[in-house]
């Protein structure tokens, strides 16, 4: 077995010789045991080279001593020395020299141990910035992408030239990495994410099961439903900047995420408006479609869904005061989709609880709101509104504040043509609430 082999090799044939090297580094002690990694001034380090060269002429006839100093390369990589790592590559160290229990290689443990340094001193001198491990097919930027922590080597390695759209053989993205492995809990790789976009990585890449950016953020946000108030809060304030990030490098939120109608990230805000309040407004702010941009209208309305979850969220609610901020909610919710589309697009049918016939304790609000939409509707929309709408459409991708800035026009258009600056959130309406919360 190839495995246990190169395993044997290292205990009997070479291991004696990476254990001096380490020993000479100061990275083990002469009993074989690990010593502490310390900050070293260049004048330590200076001093270590002499010893380094002496041991590396000494045993530069031995049979194993390219694989010797190549596994002590990987060492040395992981711990970010960079002044043994240039003397081990001038001595014919193998660079792509691949770590026989986990497979990594020298440039993807300095990517793991967080070594910018080295991976700019590893490519520099030919390592394969593409280089897949074989167990996970992960690449360097793959697991510099997945951790926040790592930014520093996610960026150089990108200035270095690494495919920011390279794909795994599951079809996984970079930035499908970073979405991934964030839980908006202990990972929230935000400023990976943002930094991935900033230098092209294609916002609709999916892998071969069809998983996409959208549908681990609707992932994400399914997860805070289910969380509690604590956690639920934290994971919304990562979907809520990961998806400002994704829409302003165009995003489609309100497109099926598969042939079948796996709900979109508009759908899903739509279906539990009261508990992702913050995330159906950015949606309605930024110009998302109440209805499936993929299958159109057939597929799902928003209206509908607003007007579905509305009707559940009164009939279970007991407090007045709550129940009249929950039409407060989806006014507003309808008074921001308007600013983008001045006509809304009411679907033929809604079913409505019948005041007076239906035990639904807020029929009659539910009926007065529809009311006032259709009353709405039914006049033509203000010329005025017409345009501010035309004029956003063309300024997407959201946001639009600096595009606004730079129109030739009086102060007063500009802010009519951003009305979400007037918007401030009441108290509670600011964080997402799980399921199980009651009021």
């Amino acid at each position: 077995m190839p495995f246990l082999h190169g395993f044997r090799r290292i205990i009997y044939e070479y291991q004696p010789l990476v254990d001096a090297v380490m020993c000479v580094v100061g990275l083990q002690g002469g009993d074989g045991s690990s010593q502490e990694e310390r900050v070293r001034s260049p004048e330590d380090e200076s001093g270590l080279c002499s010893p380094l060269v002496e041991l590396l002429e000494r045993e530069s006839q031995s049979e194993v001593f390219v694989e010797g100093i190549s596994y002590a390369l990987f060492k040395v990589a992981e711990r970010g020395l960079v002044y043994a790592a240039k003397i081990l590559i001038r001595y014919g160290a193998y660079l792509n020299f691949e770590d026989p229990v986990s497979y990594y290689n020298p440039l993807h443990i300095a990517v793991l141990r967080n070594r910018p340094n080295m991976v700019r001193l590893l490519v520099g001198h030919g390592a394969d910035i593409e280089k897949r491990d074989r167990i996970h097919e992960s690449s360097p930027l793959d697991l510099a992408s997945e951790e926040s922590e790592r930014l520093p080597c996610l960026l150089t390695l990108l200035d270095l030239g690494a495919d920011v759209n390279a794909r795994d053989k599951h079809g996984k993205t970079p930035l499908l990495h970073a979405l991934a492995s964030s839980d908006g809990l202990t990972v929230h790789n935000t400023e990976n994410i943002q930094l991935l976009l900033q230098r092209g990585a294609d916002v609709n890449a999916a892998t071969v099961d069809g998983e996409t950016v959208e549908s681990s953020l609707v992932f994400l946000v399914k997860e805070a439903l289910e969380a509690n108030m604590e956690d639920a809060a934290a994971i919304g304030n990562f979907c809520l900047k990961t998806t400002q990030l994704l829409l302003a490098h165009g995003v489609d939120p309100s497109c099926c995420l598969s042939e079948d109608g796996e709900p979109s990230l508009t759908q899903t805000s739509l279906e539990y408006f009261d508990r992702l309040f913050p995330l159906a407004v950015l949606l309605m702010q930024s110009g998302a479609s109440l209805v499936c941009s993929y299958h159109g209208g057939s597929c799902w309305s928003g209206y509908s869904l607003l007007f579905q979850r509305l009707q559940t969220a009164l009939e279970q609610c007991s407090d007045q005061s709550h129940a009249s901020e929950l039409l407060e909610q989806a006014e507003v919710l309808l008074d921001l989709a308007r600013v983008n589309m001045p006509a809304l697009h009411l679907p033929l049918r809604l079913e409505l609880p019948v005041p007076g016939q239906d035990p639904h304790p807020y029929a009659q609000a539910l009926v007065d709101l529809h009311s006032q939409v259709v009353e709405h509707e039914a006049s033509p929309p203000a010329l005025r509104c017409l345009c501010r709408a035309f004029i956003r459409s063309h300024l997407q991708p959201w946001p639009l504040e600096d595009r606004v800035k730079a129109l030739p026009l009086p102060d007063r258009l500009k802010d009519f043509l951003v009305p979400e600056h007037t918007y401030t959130p009441k108290p509670g309406w600011d964080c997402f609430k799980p399921q199980q919360s009651q009021r």
